[in-house]
């Protein structure tokens, strides 16, 4: 996105928004840089168009299809990589991912940790 013109930004956003509310009937207020690559000009034109941007402090190559079939290094990382406040950012693409959601948000649970809607987050 940094390399957009803000118009480009501003056609780019809405599209998406219109396809959540399609598919999902939800209002988007709250945006993921893609790639997490933004810039002080993406982050204020979508912050002119009323969204939040929210990053991550955990990501890991889960997105790429050839590295699939590494449940337990996915395991690893996000449990290793756990702290008060994290943000995990989980591609819906992967395959590890769908396998190990429910024994990671137990473990995680039984760490003490608690799962909260970015709304609940206390800032």
């Amino acid at each position: 996105m940094p390399d957009l013109s803000e118009e480009k930004i501003k056609e780019e956003v809405m599209k998406l928004h219109q396809t959540i509310f399609e598919k999902y009937g939800v209002e988007m207020k709250y945006l993921r840089p893609p790639k997490g690559e933004y810039s002080e000009k993406t982050l204020i034109a979508t912050q002119n168009l009323g969204y939040t941007n929210v990053m991550w402090s955990l990501a890991y190559d889960d997105w790429d299809e050839a590295k699939q079939g590494r449940t337990e290094y996915a395991k690893d990382k996000i449990i290793s990589n756990i702290h008060p406040g994290a943000v995990i950012l989980l591609h819906a693409t992967s395959k590890d991912n769908s396998e190990i959601l429910g024994e990671v948000i137990r473990e995680i649970k039984n760490m003490g940790y608690e799962f909260k809607s970015l709304d609940e987050y206390e800032r």
